[in-house]
């Protein structure tokens, strides 16, 4: 999976040079051996100056924002962002010793996924000592469905560029075509069309180059963060198991305490001696 997202992103970094090595070879038009007058050419500068600069500057910046988008992504979709060893580990401990004050500083310390929901359970139910198990469990229900739309919403800017950019290749060949065919109406053949619509159909390769990658780094991102939600669903199901076990042995201490206190009363009252 490594080579292939390596051998991907060196396609996209290159495919600028492609583009502009096609330009230079679809640039100059030949002189027709029976022409009484040479035919006006048109070099790559040219057709950016007079209409494909705009597209072909918008290629280019969707292109530089994929490639950052990539790096990005592959910086900070990763397990230890999202869970980790480390701070599972610190929960249990903390969890089980049913020191709630302390774990709320560790999950500020903390940048994971997994230390958000924790905190806000947490939060919510030292705040709200009276409140059930069930409402606690909704409150990280609730954050824990936030947290996956972040990092689900994260990557699909990538799939935005991926549909983007072919649309604004095909539009600056749209372009491109309707002004080659308007130069037959100034006495321009046919067959001298050919290389105005060969230099329109760069725009759509450039798309399409810029596209395709996009929507393939999306597609093993997508699969990555897929596998994270699932690992943080997995150790929030753990934690929440933790917390319903204190929950059940606290009430069974205050039952028992109320009833202790009961009997000690119904002692002390001289009616029942």
């Amino acid at each position: 999976m490594r080579t292939l997202s390596y051998f991907i992103l060196s396609f996209l970094l290159t495919g600028a040079a492609a583009f502009g090595q096609a330009a230079a070879e679809a640039g100059p038009v030949a002189e027709p051996a029976k022409a009484s007058q040479a035919i006006p050419t048109e070099s790559f500068l040219d057709i950016l100056h007079e209409g494909g600069l705009f597209f072909m500057g918008a290629l280019a910046l969707l292109s530089f924002v994929a490639v950052l988008l990539i790096f990005f992504y592959f910086l900070t979709i990763r397990q230890g962002t999202v869970v980790s060893d480390k701070f599972m580990n610190a929960a249990d401990a903390l969890i089980r010793k049913q020191d709630y004050l302390g774990l709320i500083a560790v999950c500020n310390r903390e940048n994971e996924c997994i230390a958000r929901v924790v905190y806000k359970t947490l939060d919510f139910a030292t705040k709200n000592p009276t409140a059930s198990f069930d409402e606690v469990r909704e409150v990280t229900e609730a954050e824990g469905s936030r947290q996956a739309s972040i990092l689900s919403q994260r990557i699909t800017y990538l799939n935005d560029i991926g549909r983007i950019a072919p649309m604004v290749g095909l539009l600056g060949t749209v372009f491109g075509m309707i002004k080659a065919f308007n130069s037959i109406g100034a006495g321009v053949k046919q067959m001298e069309l050919a290389p105005g619509v060969a230099q329109a159909l760069i725009t759509t390769a450039g798309g399409l180059v810029i596209g395709i990658p996009a929507l393939m780094f999306y597609s093993i991102f997508r699969g990555k963060v897929q596998k994270l939600i699932s690992e943080m669903e997995a150790a929030m199901t753990h934690i929440m198991a933790l917390l319903a076990a204190q929950y059940k042995r606290a009430n069974y201490r205050a039952a028992t305490r109320r009833e202790t206190n009961e009997m000690e009363e119904y002692a002390r009252d001289p009616r029942n001696q």
